[in-house]
């Protein structure tokens, strides 16, 4: 029997969201619609009278405070009801509540439920035409690519749709290869989508024809994963040929070089030559590895999840933050907090400029916000520290960027390839199915307007709930010392993580032992299937009864799919038949290395300097202007779905002051198991991004400059000490065989290679996202902007010692450390007068003992507040202290350090590099002035207890703003 169970909001009990759903009504031109209700709806399948249903959803699924409950047999309701569209997800998508209301049922003693699925059903309290019915379903209720909706009639679940089965036979095709030529060998790389290149395929080919065979589809799809561009990174480890025109930023006069990899040459490089003590792991794991204290490590890692996010914003997301958490899971660490970078199309983007096959920015952008608060906060872990960037560059690829901190003591990692020939190969966490098939390579494609037709099985839906059992089940393992290796199954399921983890000693799989979540799934399916929350361990056999209690103690499914076995070969059975049988050698080192030409050229835009000496507004409305700009205006409505206080430790929040009003520069947190040692100081960590994508319009040099500058100014403003900082580079671009694409992205690694080495910080893990671009219907190629995201994590030596960046009280003095210059190529006001200028603020090498400085200050209790100047520089530094202290300030531009005479809009808006405005008491001043004497450092200005911004120049008054008018303009979206 299959029943139907709806959850009703009693009147005035759902406001918000029917008020929600009328302002994104009109965004699709439907502004005069009768008011919505959103009901929820369960379906469950169970050989249960209808009385035991109902007790169920009244103990598990109803709040009788807003709520009242239905319960009716499927197909026995209204069938002609009208204005109202139902909505579940397409059979095979996970469904998270569905899984977890299945699981209550059980645990409650109602063992005769089999099957469930959930859903919304929203009712219109008034006449709707059924074309805007059906428009507002495809434009804003539903997304085709996971969900289905049916309209004025009850909607069919999607368990009772059946799955294609194979009757139990494996059903394993043989791939003829070998006497391809070449047209159908890229063709059956298009056909299959492997995003494999002509040589690859031909290296392929003559494996086989030295096999004497031809592969099974197992095996070609497991060499189209592991030399996918999202797994073996070939274009940074590829050779390149790189010339390079003079420039007006890196110093050099052109040149020509033969680079042997940009991992190697640049990143990596960089790590090696700072040389830190306290760099534990790099470059080598599932996340980065830093010394914390004597007694435990800090491990980081960001990701990314773009693709995936353009078609499904919700699961892409959802999944990109349950994975940032499995890297950290995969070095046996404890995740303490998570960080989002998001990059946006235009939220105002009218729908006539949208390209075909591309959801809307503001769709976008809502799903993936809630995907991330959704997975961060059912697991438990902070969002603590992030941004969000919009330009129109990112419509049809917008980027998700997910970070995520853990804590492991000392010595308890187990690194990847520490696996034994002898262990158990076991896999625990959910089931798989047909979810995130082919991702690694999708990932690995540009996108167009069928991607989402096409590629739809590569998008996966989380289950937070299950995540956070398989983590306890981990650190618990880890504590009892019963696994010798572990990684998580990411892009390439258990293809990449066995792969991988048997890279050097070999592996033998029994298929057919994997949990599945249906029947039906192709040996091929199950093995590249990227379902989520799924880990893989290395368990030696003596350890495995104890492993296996510890899951059932738990409740997460665990089941061995072979062994280790020393062979150094990959073999995959299903059954009595062998599906894959594979060198471990050629594997991973048999794609062949590329040889790319890469060009960069320097873009000539116009300076416009009539923006600086005849600005075309009043000042004091031009700061209004650039305080709503969409790339500074408050982030405060997204920060405040996050729970960022979760598990207690969060010191320095997100968001700065009483009233929360600004934002902090980066986040402090005391991680969970340390403790303060009596007489010694509480250390914390410190996480921050650096981001500027427009700057790399003018030179990517110059972009990666200011990204690595602002995330170390970040993290020193909140007192983390300089010398502690290790970075992580995520590099987002477009189609790298273009070699004007790679050229930028050249010198965009070259940028970071110099200032890691200027501010002696080590690279300690990195991501790179390459091919994002859409092929429009026009047949032209849109590359996003190439865009860097530099993290970083650095310690705070003394908890007592931070600083926040709300002004604390009236009559303390301000002072500007680090000099101005009319530095606002790809400036926030530029871009908001339509320009892009050419004076991209330039590098600073000596950067570093003005940090050092500036922490000497922080560690003394010298400084009260502390903000670094960067996105609409002086003006919004400002005005963000004051409005998160909720006080006022004068300042005098003509006293700014500067290195010549500034225009005011230059002084104000201005972006150099290597700045912070500081608060300071009267008492302090001396011995502040006394540890900053050998950098720039003047007093500027004085905090004032009226609610004004005044800014003189040379001690003429040139405006004066009141701080409601800065909120409102600050608040607005």
């Amino acid at each position: 029997m299959v029943y139907r169970i709806l959850l009703m909001p009693k009147a005035g009990a759902d406001e918000g969201r029917s008020i929600a759903l009328q302002r994104a009504f009109a965004t699709l031109g439907l502004s005069h619609l009768p008011p919505v209700v959103v009901d929820d709806l369960y379906f469950l399948e169970a050989d249960l009278p209808a009385g035991d249903i109902a007790s169920l959803a009244r103990t598990a699924l109803l709040d009788p405070v807003v709520q009242t409950l239905a319960v009716e047999e499927a197909g026995t309701g209204d069938e002609a009801a009208t204005g109202v569209i139902e909505v579940t997800y397409l059979p095979g998508v996970t469904d998270s509540v569905a899984e977890n209301l299945l699981a209550v049922a059980h645990s409650l003693g109602y063992q005769g439920v089999r099957q469930a699925a959930s859903g919304r059903r929203f009712r219109f309290q008034g006449e709707v035409a059924e074309s805007h019915l059906q428009a507002i379903a495809r434009g804003l209720l539903a997304n085709s690519t996971v969900q289905q909706y049916a309209v004025n009639r009850p909607i069919d679940p999607p368990f009772l749709v059946p799955q294609a089965g194979n009757g139990g036979r494996p059903r394993v095709a043989i791939i003829p290869i070998r006497e391809l030529d070449d047209r159908q060998l890229h063709a059956l790389s298009r056909e299959r989508r492997l995003s494999l290149d002509l040589q690859e395929m031909q290296a392929i080919q003559n494996w086989y024809r030295h096999e004497g065979r031809d592969p099974t589809d197992v095996e070609l799809e497991t060499l189209a994963q592991t030399w996918s561009e999202h797994c073996v990174h070939k274009t940074f480890r590829a050779l390149i040929d790189y010339r390079e025109e003079p420039g007006d930023v890196a110093g050099d006069q052109g040149v020509a070089l033969e680079i042997d990899g940009l991992l190697k040459t640049f990143i990596r490089a960089a790590t090696e030559k700072v040389d830190k003590a306290w760099v534990q792991s790099a470059f080598v794991d599932n996340a980065g590895i830093i010394r914390f204290d004597d007694s435990y490590d800090l491990a980081f890692k960001v990701e990314t999840h773009n693709h995936p996010s353009a078609l499904e914003p919700f699961g892409g997301a959802n999944t990109g933050v349950g994975g940032v958490i499995r890297d950290i899971l995969g070095v046996s660490a404890r995740p303490i907090a998570n960080t989002d970078v998001l990059c946006f199309g235009p939220e105002n983007l009218p729908e006539e400029k949208l390209p075909a096959g591309v959801l809307h920015p503001r769709r976008i952008a809502e799903g993936v916000i809630h995907g991330i608060e959704d997975y961060g906060n059912k697991m438990g872990i902070p969002t603590v520290n992030g941004a969000v960037h919009y330009h129109p560059g990112y419509t049809a690829n917008p980027l998700v960027y997910c970070g995520c901190l853990g804590i492991l003591p000392r010595g308890s990692h187990r690194p990847l390839h520490n696996a034994r020939a002898g262990d158990l190969i076991v896999a625990i966490g959910g089931r798989t199915g047909r979810d995130g098939l082919r991702g690694a390579t999708f990932s690995s494609m540009e996108m167009d307007h069928t991607t989402g037709e096409i590629a739809s099985t590569a998008v996966q839906i989380g289950n937070p709930i299950v995540e956070k059992q398989v983590m306890e089940v981990i650190l618990r393992a880890r504590d009892a010392g019963l696994y010798t290796a572990i990684t998580d199954c990411g892009a390439g399921g258990f293809s990449s993580a066995i792969g991988e983890m048997g890279r050097h000693v070999g592996a033998r799989v029994r298929l057919d032992q994997a949990p599945l979540k249906y029947p039906g799934l192709r040996p091929w399916e199950i093995w590249l299937s990227e379902a989520q929350e799924r880990m893989i361990l290395a368990i030696p056999p003596h350890h495995w009864p104890a492993f296996r209690q510890l899951c059932r103690d738990h409740d997460v499914e665990a089941c061995v799919l072979g062994e280790f076995d020393g062979s150094h070969r990959l073999r995959v059975d299903y059954g009595d038949t062998t599906v894959a049988d594979l060198d471990m050698t050629f594997l991973h080192e048999g794609v062949p290395r590329r040889r790319l030409d890469a060009v960069w050229s320097p873009t000539r835009h116009p300076e416009p300097e009539h923006l600086l000496v005849s600005p075309p507004d009043d000042p004091s409305e031009l700061v209004l202007r650039v305080l709503a700009h969409a790339n500074v205006r408050s982030r405060a409505d997204i920060v405040h779905r996050y729970d960022h206080e979760v598990q207690g430790g969060t010191v320095v929040k997100p968001l700065a002051g009483a009233a929360q009003r600004g934002p902090n520069d980066a986040a402090v947190l005391i991680p969970q198991p340390c403790q303060r040692q009596s007489g010694r100081p509480q250390a914390a960590a410190a996480l921050a991004v650096g981001i500027n994508p427009r700057y790399g319009f003018i030179d990517p040099y110059a972009m990666a400059w200011a990204c690595v500058d602002e995330a170390l100014r970040n993290v020193v403003a909140v007192g983390a000490d300089p010398d502690r900082v290790a970075l992580l580079d995520n590099f987002c671009w477009g189609n790298p065989a273009l070699p004007d694409r790679l050229g930028s992205l050249v010198r965009c690694a070259r940028g970071c290679h110099d200032a890691a080495l200027a501010y002696e910080a080590p690279f300690i893990s990195g991501k790179d996202s390459l091919n994002n671009e859409y092929l429009g219907e026009d047949g032209a190629k849109h590359a996003i902007p190439g865009t860097l995201l530099i993290s970083a994590v650095g310690i705070v030596p003394d908890l007592e010692c931070t600083a926040s960046a709300d002004l604390k009280q009236a009559g303390d003095y301000l002072y500007l450390l680090g000099e101005t210059h009319a530095e606002l190529g790809g400036s926030v006001y530029y871009d908001l007068c339509g320009e892009i200028g050419a004076s991209v603020p330039r590098p600073y090498p000596q950067a570093l003992p003005r940090l050092r400085a500036l922490h000497r200050a922080i560690r003394a209790g010298l400084v009260r507040a502390c903000h670094d100047l960067s996105d609409g520089g002086l003006a919004v530094a400002v005005a963000e202290m004051c409005l998160a202290g909720e006080l006022g300030a004068e300042i005098d531009l003509d006293l700014l350090p500067a290195g010549e005479e500034l225009p005011a809009a230059a002084a104000l808006f201005s972006e150099s590099l290597g700045r912070f405005l500081i608060e300071v008491r009267p008492q302090a001043a001396g011995r502040f002035e006394t540890l900053l004497s050998s950098q720039p450092c003047r007093r500027i200005g004085t905090v004032l207890a009226e609610s004004h911004l005044r800014v003189l120049d040379a001690g003429r008054p040139l405006f004066s703003l009141p701080l409601c008018d800065m909120y409102r303009a600050y608040e607005s979206s």
